[in-house]
This record gives C-alpha cells, sequence and structure tokens, in this order.
C-alpha cells in the first residue's frame, strides 16, 4: 500500500541493489537496530527491526522482489487479490533467526521471531556473556481468531497438550503474531473482514456515499471498529477520493500509539431507480450534468 515505506529506502539501497549489497545492508542495520542495544527506546527499536525484516524478506527473495518491483506494497495485498500476505506465520526466513519475549503475566509471553541467525559471527560467538542465545526449535500451533478480536485484543481458551490454556491475544496482533509459553508457541492466524482491510497499522475501508452529496458536499457518517464518525465531505468530491482519519487505525504493540484508517469515498451509482429519480437524472443531463 502506499502509506508503507519504500522497502529500497528501509535498507537504504538502490533498485537495482544486487543480491549481495541488499545482504550487507540488511545485516548492518539489523546489528544497528537489535532491540538489546537499545534499552532506553526499545519500543522503537523493536518496530524498526520488524521493519528491517520485513523488507529484507521480500528483497533477498527474487520472486517476492520481482512481483514488488512490478505492483509494490498491493504484490502482498490480499484484497488486491495479487497475493496473500508473505510474512504470516512470522518471519522465519533470511540469513538470521533472532528472538525477544515480552512477558505478559500467566497467559505466556508476546514475541516475534525475526530472521537472524548468524549472529555469534558478529560477536565472536559471546552468547553467554553478551546475553544473546539462539533460540531451540519448539512445538508450534496455530490458533485462528477473528479480525476485530486481533484488533482490539481479546482472551481465548484452548486446550493444548491435554491441557485448558488461556491465551491472551495483545490489540493489534496480526497474522503471525506469537504468543510464548513455557514449552510450545501459538502462532495467530488472524481471519481477514469483509469491511475493513489491514496494511500493517493502518486501516483501509470503503464507505459509499450518494452522486448528490458528491456534488454539493455534506456530511456522512463512517463506522469505525470502535464508534461512529461523522466525516465532513467536500462539494466535488471524485468518487475513490482518499480521507486519512489520524490515529483510527491498529493499536500499537508495545506502545500506546495508533495506525491511521483510510476511507475511500465511492460515489454509489444506484443499480435501479425510481420514476423520481429518473426524471431528476433527466433534468441533470438536460443541465450538462
Amino acid at each position: 500500500m502506499p502509506t508503507k515505506k519504500d522497502y529500497y529506502q528501509i535498507l537504504g539501497v538502490s533498485k537495482d541493489a544486487s543480491e549481495k549489497e541488499i545482504k550487507a545492508a540488511y545485516r548492518k542495520l539489523a546489528l544497528k537496530w537489535h532491540p538489546d542495544k537499545h534499552p532506553d527506546n526499545k519500543a522503537e527499536a523493536e518496530e524498526r527491526f520488524k521493519e528491517i525484516n520485513e523488507a529484507y524478506q521480500v528483497l533477498s527473495d527474487p520472486k517476492k522482489r520481482k512481483q514488488y518491483d512490478q505492483f509494490g506494497h498491493a504484490a502482498f495485498d490480499p484484497a488486491a487479490g495479487m497475493g496473500s500476505n508473505p510474512f504470516a506465520g512470522g518471519f522465519r526466513q533470511g540469513p538470521f533467526t533472532w528472538t525477544y519475549t515480552t512477558t505478559s503475566g500467566d497467559f505466556g509471553d508476546f514475541d516475534f521471531a525475526d530472521p537472524f541467525e548468524i549472529f555469534e559471527q558478529f560477536f565472536g560467538g559471546g552468547f553467554a556473556r553478551s546475553g544473546y542465545r539462539q533460540a531451540k526449535p519448539r512445538p508450534r500451533y496455530s490458533l485462528t481468531v477473528d479480525f476485530m478480536d486481533a484488533l482490539k485484543g481479546a482472551t481465548k481458551e484452548v486446550v493444548i497438550e491435554g491441557k485448558k490454556r488461556k491465551i491472551k491475544i495483545p490489540a493489534g496482533a496480526g497474522d503471525g503474531t506469537r504468543i510464548r509459553f513455557k514449552d510450545f508457541d501459538v502462532t495467530l492466524d488472524v481471519k481477514p473482514h469483509p469491511r475493513y482491510k489491514r496494511d500493517g497499522y493502518n486501516l483501509y475501508l470503503d464507505h459509499k456515499i450518494p452522486y448528490s452529496m458528491a456534488v454539493l458536499g455534506g456530511v456522512t457518517e463512517v463506522e469505525l471498529p470502535d464508534k461512529k464518525l461523522k466525516l465532513k465531505v467536500r462539494p466535488g468530491t471524485k468518487s475513490h477520493t482518499l480521507v486519512r482519519l489520524r490515529g483510527e487505525g491498529v493499536p500499537m504493540l508495545n506502545t500506546k500509539g495508533k495506525g491511521d484508517l483510510y476511507v475511500h469515498l465511492i460515489v454509489n451509482v444506484p443499480e435501479k431507480l425510481s420514476s423520481e429519480q429518473k426524471d431528476a437524472v433527466e433534468h441533470l443531463r438536460k443541465l450538462g450534468l
């Protein structure tokens, strides 16, 4: 989607960069923004680290890179019909494997798995001295959740390995979000929503308005995930005009902020008209509208 940062800009490379250049840029940035190296600003570092890994996953894969070069972020947007989310199930590709965990009480721990598997080459094998350790394979289970439960947060009770478990889904969770327990992990599979489309922490919504409102302007009521909002429509608004509502998107994990919500204003063209409406449209046509 157009609101996401360009993957080449994230890694600081040109669009004709070689595989070697992309890999080198990724390693440099991944080391720089490792969250454990930023204890005083860990939330920002975590976000940058995820962003860097996402960019590398696409640009390091020839097939995904070709799709991205042709269609941009829309290549991986299910709503656009071009493909599925390439990051579903967590970040498990790339030259690195790295895991960090944030404790969340008795419901398990919430964490991300990012591409970082040869850290010891950079730290001289000093995992024990520096606090880094290579992640061991763990049993992983998949849990399908509703779009709104992932968006707003929820608690689910499931049976795993013969025991009932309460799993706390953090607000803003998405496909691939992983919840860690002592002996296993649970990966979330978020269902699509019929009205809302998600891209990162941003939401997109199609909202129909009548032709008269598009021409003359007015106020329309938009239904957001947690409330209804009156939106002013300017006179002469064209169909598919995009309106940005700041801070009305997806809650950001580990921070207090939210993404934005984008409303596509769609001019509604009715399939059937009453005789009175037909007369009115005919009159408009005579007037050149």
